[in-house]
């Protein structure tokens, strides 16, 4: 039975020095205390729990950067979406596993061990007659299990182009399947998932699922797997809660949690403009508040009313969505940051606690774990064998213990501060460096830059 010794770990009772971890294939199945260090055991300076990464479309990680241009006068939200359509004409089987790949990777080494697929992208190439929606997800699970982290994929039920059941554009075509079709998707891919993996269901918004449509689907979820998560984009733009007010009289979450059983399986991604009411209601209802603050920001979506929805007990868990940025911590800073803008105060966030950075950390972390649908456990019995060993000699944490330690990587740190990586027991991330790094990088960058040209091609 492998273990691990660490000189400090943060248990959920808190800060605890000398701690043994042991684990029995993916979960861990003894912690022992006031431990003493063992000759030639494995151990490490301070460990973490993992941070479970819960919204991801993977292929947008090759096209981060090329939208930093403006294109014309009025560039917002709709207009990268444009432009996103345009990328996702370029993807294959090929460039998707090498994207796949090599996000999953800088997970990883950023302190993810786990992630969120919300996966549209079911048909790829030109044709969807030369692709099939099976195939393409099994990318998606090659990709995670040859990296060594867990994924929840959530394939995506897109029907319309907006509100009131409006036809697809041609662009939207390769992301349509029908409920039948979806429903027998789900099925079919319960013998691809090994250990580590699991299914969920995602909207991928009111405007593009009609309520009917929502219905039959959560119908056969209540047949085929009940407990399984929930996700759905929602009131991430103000052009999408104004067309909801159009259509049915009222807001997105606001209709969501008036017509459908909302509870603590529900991951709503964004939530970026809620009234007042809505905020508290979706706080009582025990589902997660899906946010992604450095995608919010690039897209220029907004704030998300964070002190509200935490002072009402509102639980949720951080994503990088478009990975324009692959950093847990720096999601985090930016909730306390965004806060801090709009107060013109400081320290906001930091709950029961004093200290933000460990508040956050923690807080993420249970909405992340409840989002993904195994459990919320952490570092205790049962739980999975999923941490962070931090690189305590780097210069930012030299000197610092307990909560001052989460608050210095939070706020001054990144991706060089993580050492190791666990995730299901394996070892993913040794001194920095990822499984097949150097081998999955040299893919994606020959990858990527083949997009890029295809791309610029068909712009001419």
């Amino acid at each position: 039975m492998p273990s691990l010794f660490a000189e400090m770990a943060r248990l959920p009772s808190g800060w605890v020095e000398k701690v043994r971890i042991h684990w029995e294939q993916s979960r861990i199945s003894a912690i022992e205390t006031q431990a003493e260090r063992r000759p030639g055991e494995r151990t490490a300076p301070v460990v973490l729990p993992g941070m479970p990464n819960l919204h991801s479309h993977a292929f947008q990680r090759a096209m981060a950067g090329l939208t930093e241009y403006r294109a014309n006068q009025d560039d917002d939200f709709w207009s990268w979406r444009n432009a996103m359509y345009a990328f996702a004409e370029g993807v294959n089987e090929t460039s998707l596993l090498a994207i796949a790949r090599q996000l999953y990777s800088e997970m990883a080494l950023a302190g993810y061990t786990s992630v969120v697929e919300f996966h549209y992208l079911h048909f790829l190439g030109e044709a969807r007659e030369g692709s099939s929606p099976k195939a393409t997800a099994e990318i998606l699970l090659q990709a995670a299990r040859e990296v060594g982290i867990g994924i929840t994929l959530c394939p995506v039920l897109y029907l319309s182009s907006g509100f009131g059941n409006q036809p697809l554009g041609s662009a939207q075509e390769r992301f349509h399947l029908s409920v039948n079709a979806y429903c027998e998707h789900l099925r079919s891919l319960e013998k691809s998932l090994t250990a580590g993996q699991r299914l969920g269901i995602a909207f991928h918004s009111l405007r593009a699922v009609p309520p009917e449509a929502m219905r039959d689907v959560l119908q056969f979820r209540q047949a085929w797997n009940p407990s399984c998560p929930i996700h759905i984009h929602i009131a991430e733009q103000v052009a999408e809660v104004e067309a909801c007010k159009a259509w049915s009289g009222t807001t997105p979450v606001n209709w969501l949690l008036e017509n459908f059983p909302v509870d603590r399986h529900w991951c709503l991604v964004h939530a970026t403009h809620m009234t007042q009411p809505e905020t508290l209601a979706l706080a009582g209802s025990g589902a997660v508040a899906g946010l992604c603050p450095t995608t919010e920001a690039n897209l220029g979506d907004g704030f998300f009313p964070m002190e509200a929805y935490v002072s009402a007990g509102g639980v949720w868990g951080i994503g990088s969505d478009s990975h324009i940025s692959i950093s847990p911590v720096e999601e985090l800073r930016w909730l306390e940051y965004g806060c801090r803008l709009q107060r013109r105060r400081r320290n906001l966030l930091c709950g029961t606690q004093s200290h933000v950075g460990e508040n956050l950390w923690l807080s993420g972390l249970q909405g992340g774990l409840r989002a993904q649908g195994g459990g919320e456990k952490f570092l205790e019995i049962g739980a999975l064998a999923d941490w962070v060993v931090l690189d305590c000699q780097h210069p930012i944490l030299a000197g610092r213990s307990g909560e001052f330690l989460l608050d210095a990587w939070v706020f001054s740190g990144n991706r060089p501060v993580v050492k190791d990586v666990v995730s299901m027991g394996e070892w993913v991330v040794e001194n920095g460096r990822a499984k097949n790094e150097a081998t999955i990088a040299e893919s994606f960058a020959l990858v990527q830059a083949a997009m890029f040209r295809s791309l610029r091609s068909r712009q001419a």
